[in-house]
């Protein structure tokens, strides 16, 4: 039995004592001065009593240990989370909107105010409020959509120029949209902080790496080094760095890599964007924004009792949930595919049974081999993708 109903703090952390030996500690006490025989039960009006007493101290109790752990961004949650991070200049991502790096073509020094654009579908997005095309007459920025969300654009579909200027002659985006996110989980919150204390660290790259998540918008990022002679497997050239990034603004993003680098590295990327240094002298910053790819499963199952369509349904949105969550990069280990697809901890594992599985990447044959991935290449794949066929 307790001995007191005081949370108690320890170089381990917090503890209270449950509701439970608390009702039991003032029971304890009530008998120690009226009797040992002193009727406490529920139906009784001094049990009852007891009972609220007991309630009272354990709510009060889980608020000092509420209030406790908020000092600490491993166990604060929702405001006191947010709080938190402040120390490492953080601040919770709120809801974005989706993002389109867009290809403007036009006669050298124009400039394009507010302009506005629109994809296929009638979505409108806002350019930055000034855009100048450079002498090369054309110049990649980030177009943003005006709602809120996951809005998608894919390649080719922004090309409507909604605030004509002269000198402007077209507009296209060459990646898919970035799509919009909801506010910023307690979950990544706390993974943005672990890796944000990297970004005054002595390793360029860790460094380089922090800064790039702590970007608004920016929700997921990678860097890759080849600090040899010769040309990387993964295609990087001699001395270079490759940013990964999704979403973001692409100006940001590129000053963010000019800034963070080191001196006299070259940037490889898909995305090229022209910055200035603090001396005013341009410098043509490269990125990869990640490269969509579709991955397509197919299985032949049998099946047991209780088996029904909707279990068809869960096993494909397992399969695409799994395959949606692997960072870009990632390559599609075939044997990890059948961990997803069998439902493992559900109640309708037992009602099927797989008898072949296999994967393909984009327009590639189905085969039970693992899937190879570029670095820049992310991975993904709708419920639509995945065919479960019964035999």
């Amino acid at each position: 039995m307790i001995t007191s109903t005081a949370p108690t703090i320890t170089a381990t952390g917090i503890s209270a004592p449950t509701f439970a030996e608390v009702l039991e500690f003032l029971q304890s006490k009530y008998q120690g001065i009226f009797g040992a025989d002193a009727y406490l039960g529920s139906d009784s009006q001094d049990g009852q009593l007891l009972a609220v007493f007991a309630l009272a101290i354990s709510d009060a109790n889980a608020a000092a240990v509420a209030v406790y752990n908020s000092f600490s961004p491993a166990t604060a949650q929702g405001a006191g989370l947010s709080s938190a991070v402040k120390i490492n200049g953080l601040t919770r991502k709120s809801s974005s909107k989706s993002q389109a790096l867009v290809r403007i073509v036009g006669v050298a020094g124009t400039t394009i105010s507010a302009g506005i654009v629109q994809d296929a579908a009638g979505n409108k997005w806002d350019l930055p409020a000034a855009v100048v095309i450079p002498t090369e007459g054309e110049i990649t920025v980030t177009a943003t959509c005006r709602k809120q969300g996951d809005i998608s654009a894919p390649i080719g579909t922004i090309t409507g120029i909604v605030t004509p200027t002269l000198g402007w002659q077209s507009i296209s985006n060459a990646a898919a949209a970035t799509p919009g996110a909801a506010v910023e989980t307690d979950a990544a919150l706390r993974r943005r902080q672990a890796l944000s204390v990297a970004v005054p660290s002595t390793t360029i790259l860790a460094g380089l790496h922090g800064a790039l998540l702590g970007l608004p918008g920016v929700t997921a990022a990678d860097v890759l080094e080849n600090d040899t002679n010769a040309t990387s497997a993964d295609g990087l050239p001699p001395h270079s760095i490759a940013c990964i990034v999704r979403g973001g603004d692409a100006t940001q993003i590129a000053q963010t890599i000019m800034t963070r680098k080191t001196p006299g590295t070259y940037t490889h990327g898909s995305t090229s964007i022209t910055v200035y240094g603090e001396s005013g002298i341009p410098s043509t910053i490269r990125f990869f924004p990640p490269t969509p790819a579709t991955i397509k499963v197919a299985l032949t199952i049998h099946t047991r009792g209780g088996y029904s369509s909707a279990v068809a349904d869960a096993i494909k949105q397992a399969v695409s949930d799994y395959i949606n969550g692997l960072p870009f990069g990632e390559d599609i280990l075939y044997t990890r595919l059948f961990g997803p697809a069998l439902l493992m901890g559900t109640t309708d594992a037992v009602k099927f049974q797989i008898a072949t599985l296999q994967s393909a990447k984009g327009t590639g044959a189905l085969g039970a081999s693992d899937l190879v991935l570029a670095f820049s290449e992310q991975p993904t794949c709708s419920p639509a993708d995945v065919m479960v066929t019964v035999v």
